[in-house]
């Protein structure tokens, strides 16, 4: 049994200071998995639910075939993890800013780490997912220009609630349109949100993407107590767009 509390790991960068940190939850027992950055956490494995439903519902309508897919935001590795287990997927790029999440995964310090960085068709980038999907060279480094059947992004926590003021643009029509020149036709752009489902953000998704829905994920909240919940947003592009 690991000790109660443990800061794993502890880094100063361009964002803040992030840390790793584990505790063992006196209900259950089990570790939790936590990630600050400055004061404010990011992410819990005591909170997967919306994490594992982006993937899941992002995949749930794209045909039985190989996919390749993208993904904004490593995190703790659930939403990747949640793609990597459905056998369609023969792709995957993970895209994260902070080169220390990344390397938590590569050396196996969060409970993911191992099965993402030995899995032969996932591949961890460290990259500027905001600024890539506006570059010319695309979100795969490797392969300029690559498009993909879907784009899975969490990192901001809502459309109006990001971490940091220049992925506001992304949200925007303009921002909105570029991502989907990085899409397949009939490709799929999914995105996690910790806020309610917002009416003004899925009509400009509406107005980009021929489909779109806001779906709300339920979960339980054993800290707060009865059930919490998250937004994921699924927008699918037309079948005959370039």
């Amino acid at each position: 049994m690991s000790a109660r509390f443990e800061e794993i790991d502890w880094r100063p960068t361009a964002m803040g200071d992030i840390s790793l940190r584990r505790r063992r939850d006196p209900a259950s027992g089990d570790d939790v998995y936590e990630v600050k950055l400055g004061d404010e956490f990011l992410m819990s494995s005591l909170f997967t639910a919306g994490e594992i439903a982006l993937t899941r519902l992002g995949l749930a309508e794209l045909p039985d075939t190989a996919l390749d897919i993208a993904v904004g935001g490593l995190g703790l590795g659930y939403t990747a993890q949640a793609a990597l287990d459905d056998a369609r997927v023969r792709s995957l790029v993970v895209i994260d800013a902070l080169g220390e999440v990344i390397e938590w995964h590569q050396r196996g310090l969060v409970p993911l780490g191992a099965s993402l960085a030995s899995d032969p068709r996932c591949r961890l980038v460290r990259g500027d997912f905001f600024a890539m999907v506006d570059d010319s060279c695309g979100l795969d480094p490797q392969e300029p220009g690559r498009r993909f059947h879907a784009i899975l992004l969490d990192v901001d926590h809502s459309p109006r609630h990001v971490l940091h003021p220049r992925h506001a643009t992304l949200y925007q029509p303009a921002g909105l349109r570029a991502l989907a020149g990085r899409l397949q036709p009939d490709g799929v752009f999914a995105l996690w949100s910790n806020d309610p489902p917002d009416e003004q953000f899925s009509s400009v998704l509406a107005d980009v993407f021929a489909e779109s829905q806001a779906h709300v994920v339920d979960f339980d909240n054993p800290l707060q107590g009865g059930t919490a919940a998250n937004t994921v947003y699924v927008a699918r592009k037309a079948a005959d767009a370039t």
